[in-house]
């Protein structure tokens, strides 16, 4: 499988991870990394790491070796960034590569350089040519998987969003992003919007309006789907394949807590496949070689189908 990996913010700590993480797949002729980004950042990191042949890689120019400073988050390596995942993303459309693994980037670097980015989600959407309300993500860690129906929006905002319809084509593609990584017919477990799934209408009507028809609609086209249920409940069970989340925290503490800098964000929806590094950049250490790259690792064996001992 050849999986193609932007190195993320070139003053963050993706350079490292992402040489290290395609050092460790050196040789395995069924998982081919291929790292994405300036030809003198991927050089400088595998020099750093003392490596005496640099990880096979893209030349992709986006950055000046003046905006070059591990450990500084600056607007020029926020939009190098955004130029390291396109390129990536071009090599998947264009059939080049299999998968692609964006390493971390700065949300703030990326809008202090003028462009409006809240992650990797929006920026592929618009490559590949897919509406944005049609892409969602899925955090994996450790054999959990939980699907969001929104992301990175205030709670009230995305309260005034979900729908019915929104809530189907979230679990929708989280199913048919789970067949590709091995699991063919899911079992989705629907978290509810208010505590105890609004508890029949006592805590709210938004269950009764929004999760309870769209687990009715999933019903009929074939989707094993239980719920909606508090996502407490539901997770205390663990009998689910796949959960699906209304909301970032939702969704994302549960993983966070089980797995801290392990997770894998997949995106849904999309023609091709596309995974980030469910952590940040850590300007603190980058640059120094101490750098966990398991984080990667595990989102490519996700990715080409292997399951970690």
């Amino acid at each position: 499988m050849r999986i193609a990996i932007a190195v993320g913010d070139p003053n963050g700590i993706g350079p490292e991870i992402a040489v290290k993480a395609a050092q460790r797949f050196a040789g395995r002729l069924h998982i081919q990394p291929l790292l994405v980004g300036d030809g003198f950042v991927i050089e400088d990191a595998a020099h750093r790491l003392g490596l005496s042949a640099t990880p096979a890689f893209v030349d992709t120019p986006g950055l000046d070796e003046a905006g070059y400073a591990p450990g500084r988050l600056d607007p020029r390596s926020g939009k190098a960034t955004l130029a390291y995942a396109a390129a990536a993303v071009k090599l998947a459309l264009e059939g080049k590569v299999d998968a692609v693994i964006g390493c971390p980037h700065s949300e703030t670097a990326v809008n202090r350089a003028g462009i409006a980015f809240n992650g990797y989600g929006n920026l592929v959407a618009d490559l590949a040519g897919t509406p944005r309300r049609k892409v969602f993500m899925m955090l994996v860690a450790q054999d959990l998987r939980i699907a969001h129906v929104t992301l990175h929006e205030s709670v009230s905002t995305a309260l005034g969003r979900l729908t019915p319809e929104l809530v189907v084509a979230a679990a929708e593609a989280a199913v048919a992003t789970a067949r590709p990584l091995g699991i063919a017919v899911p079992r989705l477990g629907l978290f509810g919007i208010n505590p105890h799934a609004g508890e029949d209408g006592l805590f709210g009507d938004e269950d009764e309006r929004i999760t309870k028809p769209a687990a009715a609609v999933l019903r009929t086209r074939g989707i094993a789907v239980d719920g909606p249920v508090g996502a407490d409940l539901l997770l205390s069970q663990r009998r689910h394949d796949i959960y699906l989340a209304m909301f970032h925290d939702q969704g994302h503490i549960p993983i966070k807590l089980l797995s801290p800098l392990r997770a894998a964000a997949v995106l849904l929806g999309l023609p091709i496949l596309f995974a980030s590094v469910a952590h940040g950049c850590a300007f603190d250490i980058a640059g120094k070689g101490v750098a966990d790259a398991t984080g990667v690792i595990e989102t490519i064996e996700l990715l080409a189908g292997i399951r970690s001992s």
